[in-house]
């Protein structure tokens, strides 16, 4: 159960970067470490699963994680689209 705490604050503690002051390749990396730091979130809670783990806890496991994540992957990608907007389709 302590590793599971541990891999919820984890989750909790991830804030956000500054995507307005990034390229658009830096962005897009970050979407990718978003999307696979999501991925390696979920195979933990899944074990925690199978070992049968506190069900309230992986429960909260996941709801932190899908609202941190979507949170982040919603500012990535406006912040990617007005970029894009920005560079190249307003450019012509």
């Amino acid at each position: 159960m302590e590793n599971l705490k541990k891999l919820i604050e984890e989750i909790s503690s991830r804030k956000p970067k500054n995507y307005e002051q990034m390229k658009i390749e830096d962005i897009s990396k970050e979407l990718h470490n978003t999307m696979e730091f999501e991925q390696n979130v979920l195979k933990k809670i899944n074990l925690f699963e199978n070992n049968h783990q506190d069900e309230d806890l992986i429960k909260y496991a996941k709801m932190i994680c899908r609202n941190i994540i979507e949170r982040e992957t919603i500012l990535i990608q406006e912040t990617y689209l007005k970029k894009i907007d920005e560079q190249y389709l307003n450019s012509k």
